[in-house]
């Protein structure tokens, strides 16, 4: 069977931070050391590869999970899970050591399925998908337990999230009738409804007194954030409770739109490189990267996964 062409975009930590918490700890490397996340996030990959068969799959990377210049718009910007600041350089997350000892490993089995790995300094891994999902040629897939990434959602252009957030095995495709569904907003709202309503986990304090109800039927009435602070200062489309605390955000309003929006230009492509067989070489190297790290058969289905994509793929 020929297989159409498909990117898949991984919100990589994400999922590894996932297959963390989601992967007993007690199976471990020869030498004692953890590996239920690089574990974890392999199995994930064989399953995403199966079942959506994407042609391309970009492992999308933080090298910097909190941006200054996000930070500089609003200092409370995932302040909760830094326990670090460093000068000149991204500030360390609050990350648990048998999982920050994964992130060598992880790196060298994304590798070893020849996995693209791309990041881009000063920015997040959101920011990544936003530009690839944006440019892409083909249909997109990105895969992610990050609701801010619903702002990308295009059926006219297929581009769906897998919404990762009730686990593997009961993984949702987010389009546009999903988000309107449960939001009652669309995708290209979705960033400003964000805005508003907040989210503590990012530190992103909304509105205050405007929760997700409010700021969708606001958003329904006046189209978007701009057209809703317009009414908010002509006295026109709300009630006067409501007014007033459109104006009193004003500040933040200001500001945490940018810090919402994905980046959606940086100077980047996706790689070109279609899902291969890998070379004997490759293969061997694989295999022993797996008895090296006790990676037991989730290398294996990782390896296969990819084979029968590459094998589908050179039929079209």
């Amino acid at each position: 069977m020929t297989r159409a062409e498909r990117l898949m975009l991984l919100d990589t930590a994400s999922l590894y931070f996932r297959a963390f918490y989601g992967v007993p700890d007690k199976v471990t490397a020869p030498d004692g050391s953890p590996i239920n996340a690089a574990r974890g996030l392999l199995d994930m990959i064989a399953k995403l590869v199966t079942t959506y068969e994407p042609t391309h799959v970009v492992a999308c990377w933080d090298d910097d999970w909190r941006p200054q210049w996000r930070v500089d718009l609003i200092p409370s910007y995932k302040t909760h899970r830094v326990v670090e600041v460093v000068a000149d350089a991204p500030d360390v997350e609050e990350v648990p050591d048998p999982l920050e000892a994964q992130i060598p490993l992880i790196r060298q089995t994304l590798a070893a399925l020849d996995i693209p790995i791309v990041g881009v300094a000063e920015h997040e891994a959101d920011d990544v998908i936003g530009t690839l999902a944006t440019n892409a040629s083909m249909p997109v897939d990105i895969v992610t337990g990050d609701r801010d990434l619903f702002q990308l959602v295009d059926d006219a252009r297929d581009v769906r999230v897998i919404y990762t957030a009730r686990g593997m095995s009961n993984l949702e495709i987010v389009t546009d009738a999903t988000v309107v569904t449960k939001y009652g907003v669309l995708p290209t709202q979705y960033a400003d409804f964000a805005t508003m309503r907040g989210d503590a986990s990012d530190g992103l304090p909304g509105v205050a007194g405007i929760g997700e109800k409010t700021a969708a039927t606001l958003l329904q009435k006046h189209g978007d954030l701009l057209g809703i602070r317009e009414a908010a200062e002509e006295g026109e489309g709300m009630s006067a409770g409501i007014r007033s605390k459109i104006l009193a955000a004003q500040a933040y309003l200001d500001v945490a739109p940018t810090v919402v929006a994905v980046a959606t230009s940086l100077p980047i492509t996706a790689p070109g490189v279609a899902l291969h067989s890998l070379s004997p070489a490759e293969a061997d190297a694989a295999t022993a990267l797996a008895e090296r790290w006790n990676l037991g058969g989730s290398m294996a289905r990782a390896v296969t996964a990819v084979e029968e994509a590459a094998k589908a793929i050179a039929a079209a």
